[in-house]
């Protein structure tokens, strides 16, 4: 089928060649016909004008014909024969894997897939816990006025404005302390 639809490609591609050279005749013809008449030749021109119309007719009859051929309709054709093939193909192995499938083997795996999760995931939360209560005994606990300063410090360097909510009375003594870093680096 392929070998037939290059075949009817080569012919619609030569039809049309065919046209446009007869379309290029015709306009010599109608040259021929101009220069006649300017000659006062009126029984060349006459032929000329003959030939012309010959010219053109012939080349909308290519043109027909090579429409006619379609091998677009040809190429849609073995497209759809090779996806019907193609298509087979995969309904056949469907076929064959849904006969393979065992529902209550899946079934059994994804309910002991779950229970692990599970004992998995209550493992984890136990491990967490410990892991959290053991941090927080090893770990010092900061002054929050150094850790507040901290931030303030750092904030002011990047040209940002930390609004934070600090106990009453060390909002002065850090304020002085930022204070007096500003002016250090002003220096």
């Amino acid at each position: 089928m392929e070998k037939h639809l290059f075949n009817l490609k080569f012919a619609a591609k030569e039809l049309q060649r065919n046209s446009k050279k007869c379309d290029k005749e015709e306009k010599a013809d109608k040259i021929k016909v101009k220069q006649a008449i300017q000659k006062g030749d009126v029984e060349a021109a006459r032929i000329h004008a003959e030939n012309a119309i010959r010219q053109k007719h012939q080349s909308i009859n290519f043109l027909r014909m090579s429409v006619l051929l379609m091998p677009s309709r040809v190429q849609t054709a073995v497209t759809m024969n090779q996806v019907s093939k193609a298509r087979s193909g995969v309904v056949k192995s469907m076929d064959a894997t849904l006969k393979s499938i065992d529902l209550e083997k899946i079934s059994a795996l994804m309910d002991k897939f779950e229970n692990q999760y599970e004992t998995l995931d209550v493992q984890t939360v136990q491990m967490e816990d410990t892991m959290g209560s053991t941090t927080t005994l090893t770990t010092p606990q900061l002054p929050r006025n150094d850790v507040d300063m901290l931030l303030h410090e750092m904030a002011d360097e990047a040209g940002l404005d930390l609004n934070l909510e600090l106990p009453s009375g060390q909002t002065s003594s850090l304020d002085s302390s930022v204070a007096s870093t500003e002016q250090d680096e002003l220096s």
